[in-house]
C-alpha cells in the first residue's frame, strides 16, 4: 500500500502547468525535493525551464540536476524540446537525452541539427556532449559532429572530438 502523503511526480507534472503560479511553484519545489523519484515529470521540469517566473526555473533545474537518466516515456517529449527557442529549456533537454545514452538514439537527428544550427553555444556544447553518450548509434551524425570538433570554441571543439571517439566505438 502507498504512502498517499507522498507526492506522485505524474501529478506534479500537471500541476507545473496549472495557470496559477503558486501552484507552480509548489510543484516543482516538491519535485526539486524527491530527487530521482521526479523522473516520471522529466519532460514536464524541462519545459519548465522556460517558466515566466525564476523561482519555478529555478526549482524545476533543481529537480533536473538530481533527476538522472530520464524514463524510456520522455524521450520523445525531450526530442521535441531539443529545438526550444529558451535556451535553458533546450540544454536540459539534451542533457536528459545524453543522460539516456543508447536509449535516445531517436534523438539523433534533432542533436545534429541542434549541434549544426546557430543555437545557443551551451546548447550546441551539450548537444555534441549527448551525441558521445549515445555512441554508435549517433554515427549517421558523424558529418555534422565532426565540423563541429574544428569549431573556433575549444570546449565545443572537445566536446566533439570526444563525441568522434565515442561515436567510433
Amino acid at each position: 500500500m502507498s504512502d498517499a502523503a507522498a507526492p506522485d511526480a505524474n501529478a506534479l507534472a500537471v500541476e507545473l502547468g496549472s495557470a496559477d503560479l503558486a501552484v507552480r511553484a509548489a510543484a516543482a519545489e516538491r519535485l526539486a525535493r524527491m530527487a530521482e523519484a521526479a523522473a516520471p515529470a522529466a519532460a514536464a521540469l524541462v519545459s519548465a525551464c522556460g517558466d515566466a517566473d525564476e523561482q519555478v526555473r529555478e526549482q524545476a533545474v533543481a529537480a533536473l540536476e538530481d533527476l538522472g537518466q530520464p524514463p524510456a516515456e520522455a524521450i520523445s517529449q525531450l526530442i521535441h524540446l531539443v529545438a526550444h527557442g529558451d535556451p535553458l529549456v533546450a540544454y536540459w533537454a539534451t542533457t536528459l537525452l545524453g543522460r539516456a545514452g543508447e536509449d535516445a538514439a531517436d534523438a539523433v537527428p534533432a542533436l545534429a541539427e541542434c549541434l549544426a544550427s546557430p543555437a545557443d553555444l551551451s546548447v550546441r556544447q551539450r548537444a555534441a556532449w549527448a551525441l558521445g553518450k549515445i555512441g554508435a548509434a549517433a554515427a549517421s551524425a558523424r558529418a555534422v559532429v565532426e565540423r563541429a570538433a574544428s569549431d573556433a570554441d575549444p570546449r565545443l571543439a572537445r566536446l566533439a572530438t570526444e563525441a568522434l571517439a565515442a561515436i567510433s566505438g
